[in-house]
């Protein structure tokens, strides 16, 4: 696809520092669960959209080994940037081949396009206004038989328990944050309704529990992953002015004693769908 038919977004989270040590805390704690469910095989060529940080990239590609091959498509230089000092710092520098560009203009040949086995996205869907797009181009990169496979958020699947003081406030200020720009929250529910109108065949849906508990070992992460979420989105919701600053920072007061609290969980699973190319 030709740069003129591709789209800008904007990633409501930003790209400062403490929003890439999240995401990367973040990847410690999902990528094994996400592995799992994504059942790569040895030899198998893979293309990930929207590849951040590459953590998960990196364990994709020594999971398919040296006999696969692996390219992380990002449009942020900085990103790709980090993921390759992160991947440098691992000993890991030429395990996967990043490239700079835009998922609904690959920076593909036309050699390359329908010859991976493996499209796989994750948590990039919310983030664009049009998904069927980037649906559209992960399936015209995959080989017929191939499989496209992707993971994202429904903003419903998402409870703290006991509830935190202001939290709801803070919450809905935050879903409206994304549709202001013109983006949908809740698109993990729309999985199998996107692959299906993309034209795949042979679809599949299950989920994968991110949440955690007091006593349990990761959920001071998820906690504070939680927090961070909605503290990097601030200057997006006090802008809009969804919710003023003496809320926003109850809400997050509410959630920091949550946190602390002896009994306190937290119930949150992410949607994933599966297509083949016909």
């Amino acid at each position: 696809m030709s740069d003129e038919t591709s789209e800008s977004f904007d990633y409501i989270h930003g790209t400062s520092p403490e929003e890439q040590h999240r995401l990367s805390l973040l990847n410690d704690i999902l990528n094994d669960s996400c592995l799992r469910e994504l059942t790569l095989q040895p030899g198998e060529k893979v293309l990930d959209f929207g590849s951040g940080l590459g953590q998960f990239t990196r364990l994709m590609a020594r999971t398919v080994g040296s006999t696969g091959h692996v390219v992380g498509i990002e449009r942020d230089q900085n990103q790709i940037s980090y993921a390759m000092a992160l991947a440098d710092r691992a000993d890991e520098s030429s395990l996967v081949e990043f490239r700079k560009g835009d998922v609904t203009g690959l920076p593909l040949s036309d050699a390359e396009l329908g010859t991976f086995d493996v499209a796989h996205a994750r948590f990039l869907l919310e983030h664009v206004p049009h998904p069927a797009s980037v649906i559209a181009e992960m399936a015209r990169s995959v080989r017929p038989g191939g499989r496209v496979f992707v993971s994202d958020d429904d903003h419903d699947n998402f409870r703290p328990w006991p509830e935190p003081t202001g939290f709801q406030p803070l919450w809905q200020a935050y879903i409206r944050s994304y549709e202001s720009l013109g983006n949908d929250p809740y698109v993990g529910r729309r999985l199998v309704s996107l692959l299906r109108d993309a034209g795949l065949t042979s679809l599949r849906n299950s989920c994968v529990f991110f949440g955690g508990c007091a006593g349990n070992e990761r959920f001071q992460a998820v906690a504070d992953n939680l927090i961070g979420v909605l503290v990097s989105a601030r200057e997006a919701i006090l802008s809009e002015e969804f919710l003023d600053k003496k809320s926003f920072d109850a809400g997050i007061d509410g959630l920091q004693q949550w946190k602390a609290g002896s009994d306190s969980a937290l119930w949150y699973t992410a949607c994933c769908a599966e297509g083949v190319v016909p």
